[in-house]
């Protein structure tokens, strides 16, 4: 197997999700630092559009979006398992509240003037445009990563209000007694409040949420290198790309795919924010995975994948 390359920068929260679960699974990977807005040419070779952060790349294969390269990963290296049978929809539908209404609140709280000294102090004033004009064109004309802020805080309060008591009640993990995917996607949102210092104040009332927190901070990151973006690239061009398992096309087409067929031309597109689609051959379609092929100039021949769920594939064109 090709090594593990992460395409992440290191204040990114979602790159922290992925750090730590290589480094629960016990595996050496590779770090491409990307920058935090764009542009990114390397990222964007590889991926054809897709600009959120963090990517994996094993060879010639890219995967994008958390919710899949956690599963990738886990497929890698099984123990400890990322989806325990007893657990596996509470675990995965926890991740994804996680990851999208806890993550918004947090990014509202975290980034209300308190905490925006904080968390953009070193830079300059014309990086923090740059960096404003980069976030406000993710949203485009949606409302994601926006919540009013007394709503955020009583998300915040009230979620690990209730994960006190379930932790109080001796349950030890966050959707229920084994640890699970959804541990790794809580774990970001207070790995990311308590970089704005003065703001993570809120978290001292939740002591047993701070227990689980050191508890999973133990992991750490594993063993890693960094490497450069264009070695990334030569990695991909050296590499084919690997041949489909079993997520590709199941079930009926028209309930997954509005009668897409592999070979076709689709884009893929992000339905919450940063919705650039990426364009390629589609490959794969099923209920759990899109996959495109496509080729590009410096890295050649792709296999690009997303999770199905919060994703668009239509016709190109």
């Amino acid at each position: 197997m090709a090594d593990i390359i992460l395409h992440q920068y290191a204040t990114s929260p979602f790159s922290e999700k992925v750090r730590l679960l290589l480094g629960a699974k016990g595996l050496a990977w590779s770090a491409v630092e990307i920058p935090a807005i764009l542009p990114k040419p390397d990222l964007l070779s590889l991926t054809g559009g897709y600009r959120r952060t963090p990517v994996m790349q094993i060879g010639a294969d890219i995967y994008c979006d958390t919710a899949l390269i956690c599963e990738v990963i886990d497929q890698l290296s099984p123990q400890p398992p990322l989806y325990p049978p007893a657990q596996d929809a509470s675990a995965r539908t926890c991740a994804a509240w996680f990851d999208s209404a806890l993550f918004t609140a947090s990014v509202t709280y975290v980034f209300q003037p308190a905490g925006a000294a904080n968390m953009l102090g070193h830079l300059s004033p014309a990086q923090i445009q740059a960096f404003v004009a980069d976030r406000k064109a993710m949203r485009g004309d949606t409302n994601a990563l926006r919540m009013p802020l007394p709503e955020a805080i009583a998300l915040l309060r009230e979620t690990f209000g209730r994960l006190e008591r379930q932790f109080a009640a001796g349950v030890r993990w966050a959707a229920g007694p084994e640890l699970s995917v959804a541990d790794f996607s809580l774990y970001h949102n207070l790995w990311f409040i308590r970089r704005a210092t003065g703001l993570a104040r809120m978290l001292d009332a939740y002591p047993l949420l701070q227990d689980w927190y050191a508890r999973m901070r133990a992991f750490g990151h594993g063993k890693s290198r960094v490497i450069d973006g264009a070695d990334a690239i030569a990695a991909a061009l050296a590499s084919d790309p690997l041949p489909l398992d079993g997520e590709g096309r199941t079930g009926a087409a028209e309930e997954t795919g509005g009668g897409l067929e592999p070979g076709d031309a689709v884009t893929v597109t992000p339905t919450d924010y940063a919705r650039d689609p990426v364009a390629g051959v589609l490959l794969g379609l099923s209920e759990h995975r899109v996959t495109l092929r496509r080729q590009d100039p410096r890295a050649g021949a792709l296999n690009v994948h997303f999770p199905r769920q919060l994703y668009q594939v239509q016709r190109a064109g």
